[in-house]
């Protein structure tokens, strides 16, 4: 086969093989538990052919949500993380490292705590405006000093709020018991305990997120040429940037609402995606970047999830703490080659 062909035949296989991957993980997601059903008890049961009343429960009330819960809340976590590095063209840029979902956390918190708000339609708002406020200030306070916003100082700046918000939310939650109750286990990052119902509300919100954010693809491309030339081709960079917080504040706000602040996922996601990019003959173009980053992040979050339910078994661990424990080498090493670089 000519290697012009076999460089074309790339992107499709790239394609297929995460499509396999994400197929072969919903099906370890639907099939392993806490509760050990025989695969053709899981299979019946999806079909609708089971008589056992307790597996059929067990697979469409809590595992099925809870895969569905992993890839869209997975997709939109890894796409707000794209959308960040590409809207400030720095790589260390994530909703976690930059506090946008410690943003939505602290408005969560006192949504529930200070207002009384227990439904998600109600506590959202609370995300949105937590995440878009974050947003704000991390970034005025990154581009202080003479040699404006750097990403090392975006990071810093993120860790900086994102510590202060952090105990803040710790000093509500510790005056209020119920608060408290709901905060200690969603706060580590988790899929479990979500109802089909929880997974439909949050659909508008990532769908109007990624919708935006995908259009915005070919301004991105633009944008990494820097500002003036993209300017110079007909880019209007305020209205883009200003469409891209919108878009991360939907996909990080509705995503942080349900399932907790999963932190490094956004920021490992996209640089994988690049790789493969890379590796597939794309290049760095934003079109294929952005949905790839919107691919891989539920790979990674469905992989963390389900090895949180096998090796703690009767109990679990929390995905967003195996996330993290993937993700906090890979940022000390990011930051480290970017000092040496920059040396």
């Amino acid at each position: 086969m000519p290697v012009r062909r076999r460089r074309n035949l790339r992107p499709a296989l790239l394609v297929v093989a995460l499509g396999a991957a994400l197929l072969v993980l919903c099906s370890l997601s639907i099939a392993l538990g806490a509760l050990d059903i025989p695969p053709g008890q899981v299979i019946g049961a999806l079909t609708g052919h089971s008589s056992d009343h307790v597996v059929h429960d067990v697979v469409w009330s809590v595992r099925v949500p809870r895969t569905a819960l992993g890839l869209t809340a997975g997709a939109a976590l890894g796409l707000s993380g794209a959308l960040m590095q590409a809207l400030t063209r720095d790589p260390l840029a994530d909703p976690g490292v930059l506090g946008v979902s410690a943003g939505a956390s602290f408005g969560i918190v006192v949504a529930v705590a200070v207002f009384g708000v227990s439904t998600l339609y109600g506590y959202v708002w609370f995300a949105f405006g937590g995440a878009l406020a974050t947003s704000v200030a991390v970034f005025l306070l990154g581009r202080a000093g003479r040699s404006g916003a750097t990403p090392v100082k975006l990071a810093l700046a993120g860790v900086a709020v994102t510590f202060l918000l952090f105990s803040l939310t710790n000093a509500i939650v510790l005056t209020d018991p119920d608060a408290l109750d709901r905060y200690r286990f969603w706060s580590a990052g988790t899929l479990a305990d979500q109802d089909s119902h929880v997974v439909l509300s949050m659909l508008p919100f990532l769908g109007a997120g990624a919708l935006l954010a995908l259009a915005l693809a070919p301004a991105l491309n633009s944008l990494a040429l820097g500002d003036d030339v993209a300017a110079s081709l007909g880019r209007r960079t305020g209205l883009v940037r200003l469409q891209g917080v919108i878009a991360v504040m939907l996909l990080t706000g509705a995503s942080v609402a349900v399932i907790g602040p999963v932190v490094f996922l956004g920021l490992v996601v996209p640089h994988m995606a690049r790789i493969l990019a890379q590796y597939a003959g794309i290049g760095p173009d934003h079109r294929w970047l952005l949905p790839l980053s919107a691919a891989l992040a539920p790979v990674l979050l469905l992989s963390a999830d389900i090895v949180g339910r096998v090796v703690a078994r009767p109990t679990e661990i929390q995905a967003g703490v195996l996330v993290a424990f993937v993700g906090g080498p890979f940022f000390i090493a990011l930051v480290r080659r970017r000092r040496l670089a920059e040396v």
